[in-house]
């Protein structure tokens, strides 16, 4: 039976959610997808100004791209493994002061290398934050209502894709990268006013636990199950994102939609969805009291709107961009996906797990695109996605159907290895 809350622990509980910490962790990662996208909006005005045209253009951005996520991934290990030895304060602090002085500098490159290797430096700075917010408030807050507090974060979060479109599309793009920068900097003075997580605190003067053991994940068939399925679970997302957003004025084409669609337009509409989308998934996760049975209804959704969308020939530009939207909205059970990956595990291991999972989420997108590009190979653009989008999906409701339901869990407790 789930355990009874009195409605005065509740209401005090409720304020909590808009506690110093809770706001901090969504600006964070608000500034976080900011700098997470704004490369892919400002590529082609960047590279032309050092100097490229052409093939290079796509080459030289797909390039600086995999620099920017191959850092992604080692920084998601890395801060994990930190934030459960040092503590999710620091790392969630760190993180954003690297990430915001790579996007500073990254306003003043004359050359690829220097801009190759900012693209670096500020993935494994980007790599950090999520994590260790979603880590913290899910720790500071009443397992009753932890859910709102995630879902603040990921909500106002998102919607940093819709201000790098905007400064994109007012500002050059050395100073939108500043902007950026001055941002996440910004956000540093707000550090003395936040608390350490009481469980951290707790388990940091227990030397005989293990902490941020990021190998253990990999040593116990049980750990290891719960962090695969609590990734694999994410994969539509970074389907829709990936293939089918990344792809839209090519699928637009192949529809016959008509007008001319804009990528940069198709992925602030998403972002539109997506910030919809955890608002509703968020709330609806606290009315149901259940974290599966809202993935598995917002997977529903997605499905429902890629069917839509490969439905949509004909259709005007500005209903092509509603089922973008509708497809970020199905897709905006991320702040749940990453609050899942949380309370799988102990508080010795949560920011290495809460850490990494989305990062390596978005590392799936270089497997997916290459299987979308197999896949198109053989069996034509619109076919090959369909393929490629069941796969993801049926993945994706196996490994919800696998991992067991966190609404009620109590997170105050260690893994133990032997």
């Amino acid at each position: 039976m789930p355990e009874q809350t009195s409605p005065q622990a509740t209401s005090g509980t409720i304020q909590a959610i808009f506690s110093l910490p809770v706001i901090v962790a969504a600006l964070g990662y608000f500034v976080d997808i900011y700098d997470l996208v704004l490369f892919s909006i400002v590529r082609v005005p960047s590279l032309k100004a050092l100097g490229l045209s052409g093939k290079d253009l796509v080459d030289q951005g797909v390039f600086l791209l995999n620099m920017q996520m191959v850092g992604m991934l080692l920084g998601g290990i890395l801060w994990g493994v930190l934030g459960d030895r040092k503590g999710r304060l620091k790392i969630m602090f760190g993180s954003i002061f690297l990430y915001s002085m790579a996007n500073f500098a990254n306003g003043f490159v004359d050359s690829i290398s220097a801009y190759a290797t900012l693209r670096f430096i500020a993935g494994i700075g980007l790599a950090g934050e999520l994590g260790a917010g979603i880590t913290l408030v899910s720790e500071v807050l009443h397992k009753t209502v932890r859910g709102y507090g995630t879902m603040i974060v990921a909500s106002v979060g998102v919607s940093g894709a819709i201000l790098a479109n905007f400064i994109a599309k007012h500002f050059d793009w050395r100073n939108a990268f500043i902007i950026g920068g001055i941002l996440g900097l910004c956000l540093l003075a707000l550090r003395f006013g936040v608390v350490e997580s009481g469980m951290f605190s707790s388990m940091k003067v227990q030397d005989q636990v293990s902490k941020g053991n990021f190998l253990s994940l990999f040593t116990s068939r049980d750990r290891f199950g719960r962090f695969l399925h609590a990734i694999l679970i994410g994969l539509p997302s970074w389907f829709v994102v990936g293939v089918l957003i990344t792809f839209s004025p090519e699928f637009a084409k192949l529809l016959g939609v008509t007008g001319v669609i804009s990528a940069g337009n198709a992925v602030m509409y998403c972002y539109l969805g997506l910030v919809a989308g955890d608002l509703a998934s968020g709330i609806l996760s606290q009315l149901l009291q259940s974290r599966k049975k809202v993935v598995l209804l917002f997977l529903i959704i997605t499905a429902v709107a890629v069917v839509i969308y490969f439905m949509a020939g004909g259709v005007s530009a500005e209903a092509f961009y509603g089922i973008c939207g509708l497809l970020g909205f199905g897709i905006g059970y991320w702040a749940i996906f990453v609050t899942i990956a949380a309370e799988q595990f102990g508080t010795n291991l949560r920011a290495t797990v809460a850490t990494s999972v989305p990062n390596f989420v978005r590392g799936m997108t270089v497997p997916i695109t290459m299987l979308f590009l197999y896949f198109r190979n053989h069996f034509g653009l619109q076919q090959g996605a369909i393929m490629v989008g069941c796969l993801t999906m049926a993945i994706a409701l196996f490994s919800l159907w696998r991992l067991e339901e966190t609404f009620h869990k109590d997170l105050d407790y260690f893994e133990e290895f032997l």
